[in-house]
């Protein structure tokens, strides 16, 4: 049922466009003709200049409707996003024994790339075949991996489908994230007091050494199995001989459960402070929601279809969490019962980066069987 040909064709140019986040001009270009040219509706949403300066060329979500010839079936939504993590310009990508990698000098952009070829696949197969289905939405994202901010922009109006479908996570086809993290952001700048190294050392008060102490009390990595921490970012100082009077730090708490995510969060802010304060400095700190949890109910219909799919092409379904945001979460908060499924990408976020052919096709096959799994539950009542 799937062109293998093609599939693996159209992946190997879509990782040949330069995408990296708030920069996806190039290849929503081409999949604006590449969906118009097969004949759906198209449109690209303002999302690009909702996001603002940061987003270069203020490109939008492309929002694509594939109508259905079979009355009384739910809307499916299809979501993968266009943007990839650096470094992701120049993709060389390279098959070796039907593994697909990049040259090694770049990720290979499978994350999300994979995902967009699946729901073309499943687009050509779908009128080629003339199988019976339902309207299809696609929605292919922009500024995914810097925050969810094409999704948190997606203009929502148009939108009729209750039942959704990211293609975006690691794990076999047939794995089916219910539950995921909300994440907060924290961004703390220490404010301590400048003198010379060598000649006054005790009249200053060492930002970065203050930093450094506030930062030894956090519990951080895994704190439990439902929530982790982390600072990642750490800058100041000007000269050696300079006793450094602010040091800014940037770091994230993602949890599944609220109470601990307010929990971890505030007691990172909390140390800061106060480990601040003990050693005579100031604590300025911010924290920012950059997206709400995942928590779908393993009862929603699209769970139940995504299980009754998996199994009928073979696949053992596994309903799994994740400790990882995605467009699935913002979806879900707007009302639409969104799963994120596993599409056999694997060391995504890395030059190591690679899927096997044999996934590619794999994915395009669950997609269709979802459709029809979907197709033959009519006058569906989907809760929320």
């Amino acid at each position: 049922m799937v062109n293998r040909d093609r599939i693996v064709g159209e992946f190997l140019r879509l990782v040949r466009i330069d995408s990296p986040s708030l920069h996806e001009r190039e290849i929503a270009d081409y999949l604006l003709g590449r969906l118009a040219g097969m004949g759906l509706e198209v449109k690209e949403d303002a999302a690009g200049k909702a996001i603002g300066n940061t987003c270069a060329e203020q490109t939008g979500n492309l929002v694509a409707t594939l109508k259905g010839n079979l009355p009384d079936t739910p809307t499916l939504l299809f979501c993968a996003h266009m943007d990839t993590v650096e470094p992701g310009r120049g993709v060389k990508p390279v098959i070796k024994d039907d593994v697909i990698f990049s040259d090694g000098t770049t990720v290979l952009g499978g994350d999300d790339k994979a995902g967009i070829a699946a729901i073309l696949e499943v687009v050509h197969i779908l009128k080629e075949q003339q199988i019976p289905h339902g309207d299809l939405e696609i929605v292919f994202t922009v500024a995914e991996e810097v925050g969810l901010k094409g999704t948190q922009n997606l203009d929502y109006g148009g939108l009729k489908a209750k039942i959704g479908y990211v293609l975006d996570c690691d794990g076999l086809p047939g794995t089916i994230i219910t539950k995921a993290p909300s994440q907060y952001k924290i961004k703390a700048s220490i404010i301590g007091k400048a003198a010379h190294a060598g000649i006054s050392p005790e009249e200053g008060v060492n930002a970065i050494f203050v930093a450094s102490q506030a930062i030894s009390r956090m519990k951080l990595g895994r704190v439990d199995e439902e929530t982790t921490a982390n600072i990642g970012v750490i800058s100041g100082g000007k000269a050696t001989n300079i006793i450094p009077d602010l040091v800014n730090i940037e770091g994230e708490t993602r949890s599944i459960n609220p109470d601990k995510l307010e929990a971890q969060t505030d007691l990172m802010i909390n140390v800061l402070e106060q480990t601040a304060l003990e050693m005579g400095a100031q604590a300025k700190v911010d924290k920012e929601l950059l997206y709400p949890r995942l928590n779908l109910d393993e009862t929603a219909p699209a769970v139940n279809i995504a299980v009754e799919a998996a199994r009928s092409i073979g696949q053992t379904p596994l309903t799994v969490s994740t400790g990882g945001g995605s467009d699935a979460n913002i979806l879900n908060s707007y009302g639409i019962p969104t799963a994120n499924l596993g599409i056999g990408m694997s060391k995504v976020h890395s030059n190591e980066e690679f899927i096997t052919v044999d996934n590619l096709v794999l994915n395009a096959r669950y997609l269709i069987e979802i459709i029809k799994t979907a197709a033959g539950k009519k006058q569906l009542t989907v809760d929320s």
